[in-house]
């Protein structure tokens, strides 16, 4: 079940191609965007990596006939879907900011709030379906859990990752930087 990181590398040449939702980016283009944003940063190689990897359950759920502009009815639970996949082969720096990265999203909201207004209208339409904002008592829940920081720094790069043409780095570079982490492969 757990996918190497040659299968990972090939899920974004063969699936991260399309749109990004309704933003104006391909799947690949927002990871490679939110990966850089990462490393510019100062981030570790695994909040990088975990960056780049955010959005796998995307790509591991996606169907052919999939249409890129359809509505979303229902939250798919991306975040979710990747973990098993990932888990044996990466260690918790990365999974745990992967797994938490939509909560923080939920927690900012909560913590912060100017921060709802500057959510794109996908991603403000995405925060509905995946339960709104934390309420006060949700707020420190969630920060007790190990590498909530961490996954609230992806997510601010997963908010600034969506700019069209942008230059970043190739795959190939984070390629590295995942090979490094693996724990077996």
């Amino acid at each position: 079940m757990t996918l190497s990181t040659t299968e990972i590398i090939h899920l974004f040449e063969t699936r991260a191609t399309r749109q990004y939702g309704r933003e104006a980016v391909s799947q690949l283009e927002h990871a490679l965007q939110c990966a850089q944003l990462a490393e510019q940063a100062g981030e570790t190689d695994a909040t990088v990596v975990a960056a780049l990897l955010h959005d796998l359950g995307h790509l591991i759920a996606a169907q052919k006939d999939e249409s890129p502009d359809e509505t979303q009815q229902r939250d798919d639970l991306h975040q979710y879907i990747a973990i098993p996949f990932l888990r044996g082969l990466l260690p918790d720096a990365v999974l745990e900011p992967i797994r938490l990265h939509v909560d923080a999203k939920r927690y900012l909201c909560g913590a912060e709030p100017t921060y709802w207004a500057s959510l794109s209208p996908a991603s403000k339409r995405s925060l509905e379906l995946q339960g709104g904002a934390y309420s006060e008592a949700e707020l420190g829940v969630f920060l007790a859990q190990p590498f909530a920081e961490e996954a609230v720094r992806l997510r601010r790069y997963d908010d600034f990752a969506k700019v069209p043409k942008a230059l970043t780095p190739s795959l190939a570079h984070f390629q590295t930087k995942l090979e490094a982490l693996a724990l077996l492969d």
